[in-house]
């Protein structure tokens, strides 16, 4: 085992968290679950400690492929009609089947701006004799999309920097799963031996702090709160990342309150909590992930431009992906915005937000 102390070391997160944790109040902003040291922990020296993270994280994502697929069923019923209008194609029948297939691409949240693009350019490579059979212009309609997203979504890795505490910042609207989702991040994270502290940054509503440090005993992580009715989001995210400097943590994971986009008053806390936590830790936070209820659809976009405009949102985390029949959303916002998707979230179960792969998403859909 001694050789293993310039190379990271996971075996920590390989058990079942303990529910047996006991909650200590430290201070009024400090709340910390204690449970039995693990056996191993993560050893790594700081430089490239967070680039192998992401990369493990991303090369997880395509073993777990299967997710993927089940998470995107409905999207993928709604897509089904272009097998049927391809099976039996043929050149004199090309405007009817490019038009119906222009339906299927509009009904399942794919944009007006993008579905003409793709099937244009379908019909062209139709015309010119480049596509000839109804396979190939399956294969083509997958590349298409499969560009679009590589174009504009290329950094889908936590892009975390090369010092600790890596800060992250969970920002979006009310319902939209924020608290959730980190939550289930945090789960990612602690199963890949991450030291992770949260920050119960959500002090408008009553019970966020309450969910938050049911997901720090599930995930088996600490967490940092605020006692007290009057407290500010950016004294408790500065007090947790000065904590998670102190006591070397990987990663701190930042709650905030839900906020609509059209809340100017809000939105303008959230750059007070950004600056709180740059002046403990230089260049913090490293990621400000925006969460997007996938049920929205194209609705999304709107709010996405907001938060975008305020904060300067990183990344996007799309979820309830799994009950909507929109998932064409995925290419639209990656499109309309040039923000990378770095989660999805195709389940109810903790192991269901999973990092993005533009590739399995494409099979997903177009099955």
């Amino acid at each position: 085992m001694a050789s293993s102390s310039t190379h990271l070391s996971f075996l920590a997160g390989r058990t079942s968290p303990s529910f047996s944790s006991e909650r200590v109040v430290l201070s009024p902003y400090r709340v910390e679950f204690r449970q039995p040291k693990p056996r191993f922990r993560c050893s790594a020296g700081q430089s490239g400690f967070f680039t192998r993270l992401g990369r493990l994280i991303k090369e997880k994502a395509k073993s777990d492929v299967e997710k993927v697929f089940s998470g995107f069923s409905k999207t993928r019923e709604n897509l089904a009609v272009i097998d049927e209008l391809l099976l039996f194609w043929n050149l004199a029948e090309t405007d009817r089947v490019l038009d119906e297939l222009e339906e299927a691409l509009l009904v399942s949240d794919f944009g007006p701006k993008i579905t003409v693009r793709i099937v244009e350019r379908l019909r062209d490579d139709i015309m010119s004799g480049k596509l000839k059979s109804g396979t190939e212009i399956k294969d083509a309609l997958k590349g298409s999309v499969l560009e679009m997203l590589a174009k504009k979504n290329s950094k889908t890795e936590l892009q975390l920097g090369f010092r600790k505490p890596a800060v992250i910042m969970i920002v979006g609207v009310n319902g939209g799963g924020k608290t959730t989702s980190l939550g289930k991040l945090a789960h990612r994270l602690k199963n890949e031996g991450v030291k992770v502290l949260m920050a119960a940054g959500d002090t408008f509503r009553a019970a966020a702090s309450d969910q938050l440090e049911i997901w720090a005993e599930r995930t088996g992580c600490e967490i940092v709160v605020a006692e007290g009715e009057k407290a500010k989001a950016a004294t408790v995210l500065s007090k947790a990342v000065k904590r998670g400097k102190e006591e070397g943590y990987d990663v701190v994971l930042c709650d905030t309150s839900g906020r609509l986009h059209t809340n100017y008053g809000l939105m303008e806390e959230l750059i007070a909590c950004k600056k709180a936590v740059g002046k403990v830790v230089s260049g913090a936070p490293n990621e400000i992930l925006l969460v997007l209820d996938g049920n929205t659809g194209l609705n999304m976009l709107p709010q996405a431009r907001e938060f975008n405009e305020i904060v300067g949102i990183t990344g996007l985390i799309l979820t309830k992906l799994d009950g909507s029949a929109r998932g064409g959303c995925v290419v639209s916002v990656v499109e309309e915005l040039g923000i990378p998707v770095k989660f999805i979230g195709v389940g109810e179960a903790v192991e269901d937000l999973q990092p993005f792969d533009a590739e399995a998403f494409v099979n997903a859909i177009f099955s």
